[in-house]
């Protein structure tokens, strides 16, 4: 394998992902929004709130269609650059994607529709009814999608068919109840809404700051604000379940993002700061609280986390069994009816895509050395100092955010935000930064997991397709020229209607009755 068609894949992959993550969090936490305001509107009959949802609608709209876009590409790329995995893991992944298709797209391209065109044309809860199925296609959307992840980071419900040579489905419902996608569904969407929350908080307080659009912008920011603060606070409770996920799934990437090399006596500490030397293979210069990672990893006062070295060695011995699997499953090939080699499969096969990992260093695991065997187990080692603080970054934001909306709730309750010119520019200035707290969030979940891209049974290494590096960087020329026209396009499309404003009108009249035909005489 070419070591640097592998890197161009996933650098193509990883463009594309952090891209369309870019408008996914906006259209979540828009929709729901939408509904928020539109059901004021229905209950309260003030036109205000008729004009406040439709200017939101409209700028949610222009982020859906550039989401849909993105997200097509990325479903492409499974059969062009990782066409292995596809093949190998096609049974369990495509299932959950088909069903966001099939339920969840075609659901919000149903109905977005008329949310858009029906406001003169059907009822006032006519049309809340349709909001309402718009944003639940669209969080249904990220849930399936989120199913899928989450078996990439925890593969339940699945095994190795030796026959088939493909990972099987063995319970559908294992994989639908995974916790880890239900740990990732709920705090993947609350960063949405707090994204969403932080985008209508920054631009009516930019209003506000110019006098401008007064009705809509304090109605917006009263709504950004409470709907912000329970986000926020989802996101903080939430994230630290998808931390104790980590504990019982994915013990290397937790001991990773804390820095944590070796095993010591519990409750271990959080590490605030520090530099992870990764030569050394320690991290110096740390300010530790005491207990703390203990209690949030663990959820006990006496629980430890497992360091690197210690999940190495564990590492070499599932290598070492994985290599049982693997020959087994030559001799299979050969002699599909050995019963002795079809139990001895069985015995070890929870480790075969451990053995998979010796693949780096030879052609054929059964050869390889215990000095190949101690190398591919190091190499479950991800990128330690990229994982700590890119999730210390993430995490300071999502605190940030918690005191931005208490602030912002506060001033709100009192009727003071209209005067609190500081606060104002504060939540302007922090617009960006629920993108950067997302952006990293993801690198933290997917580089976390390397080597692997389904987690214990297929290297990253081993998943790709049998392209070019030419094909490989003219696509990605294309992509990231393509894709930086339309996020230019997108943003002055945003930025022009930001400057335009609502329409401060009330509703139109109901059109009248169509009248009579004129009787015509000879």
């Amino acid at each position: 394998m070419d070591p640097g068609v592998v890197d161009l894949s996933r650098l193509q992959f990883a463009a594309t992902a952090l891209y369309h993550f870019l408008f996914v969090p906006l259209t979540l936490g828009l929709s729901m929004m939408l509904v928020i305001m539109e059901s004021v509107y229905v209950m309260t009959n003030r036109p205000e709130w008729r004009v406040t949802t439709r200017f939101w609608g409209k700028i949610f709209g222009i982020n859906f269609v550039l989401g849909v876009a993105t997200g097509l590409t990325m479903e492409f790329q499974f059969g062009t650059n990782w066409s292995y995995f596809s093949h190998y893991v096609g049974d369990i992944f495509g299932a959950p994607l088909a069903i966001e298709g099939l339920m969840a797209f075609f659901l919000e391209a149903t109905f977005v529709g008329l949310m858009f065109f029906g406001w003169d044309r059907l009822s006032k809860l006519g049309h809340l009814i349709v909001t309402f199925m718009v944003a639940l296609g669209t969080n249904l959307s990220a849930l399936w999608i989120l199913i899928a992840n989450g078996w990439m980071q925890n593969p339940v419900g699945a095994s190795f068919n030796p026959d088939t040579m493909r990972m099987e489905v063995s319970d559908f419902g294992a994989v639908l109840f995974n916790p880890v996608a239900q740990a990732k569904f709920v705090h993947t969407v609350s960063a949405g809404y707090v994204c969403a929350s932080v985008v209508v908080l920054g631009v009516s307080a930019f209003w506000l700051l110019k006098g401008r659009f007064l009705p809509v912008a304090r109605r917006s920011m009263t709504v950004a604000a409470a709907f912000g603060l329970a986000s926020s606070l989802s996101v903080v409770v939430l994230g630290d379940e998808s931390g104790y996920a980590l504990t019982d799934n994915q013990k290397m990437k937790l001991a990773a993002i804390e820095a944590v090399w070796h095993t010591e006596p519990g409750p271990s500490g959080l590490t605030l700061f520090g530099y992870p030397d990764t030569v050394a293979r320690e991290t110096r210069y740390k300010v530790e609280i005491p207990w703390l990672l203990g209690l949030i990893a663990t959820r006990s006062l006496d629980g430890t986390v497992t360091g690197m070295s210690e999940l190495v060695l564990k590492a070499q011995e599932r290598i070492t069994s994985g290599v049982i699997a693997y020959d087994a499953v030559q001799r299979l090939k050969a002699n599909p009816q050995d019963m002795g080699q079809r139990a001895r499969f069985e015995a070890h096969k929870r480790d075969l895509g451990y053995a998979l990992l010796l693949k780096r260093q030879v052609a054929d695991p059964r050869a390889a050395t215990p000095k190949q065997i101690e190398a591919a187990a190091w190499d479950t080692v991800p990128n330690v100092g990229l994982l700590f603080w890119s999730f210390r970054i993430m995490a300071a934001i999502g605190f940030a955010m918690i005191a931005l909306f208490a602030t912002a709730f506060v001033l709100c309750s009192l009727r003071m935000h209209m005067n609190a010119r500081w606060f104002l520019r504060l939540a302007v200035a922090a617009i960006p930064l629920p993108w950067i707290a997302i952006e990293l969030g993801w690198v933290v979940a997917e580089l976390g997991r390397q080597p692997w891209a389904i987690e214990g049974v297929l290297p990253t290494f081993l998943a790709t397709s049998s392209l070019t590096r030419g094909a490989l960087w003219t696509t990605l020329a294309g992509f990231t020229a393509l894709y930086g026209v339309l996020a230019v396009i997108e943003v002055r499309l945003i930025l022009a209607a930001i400057k335009h404003g609502p329409e401060e009108r009330n509703d139109q009249p109901a059109p009248g009755p169509i009248p009579a035909a004129i009787p015509v005489t000879a």
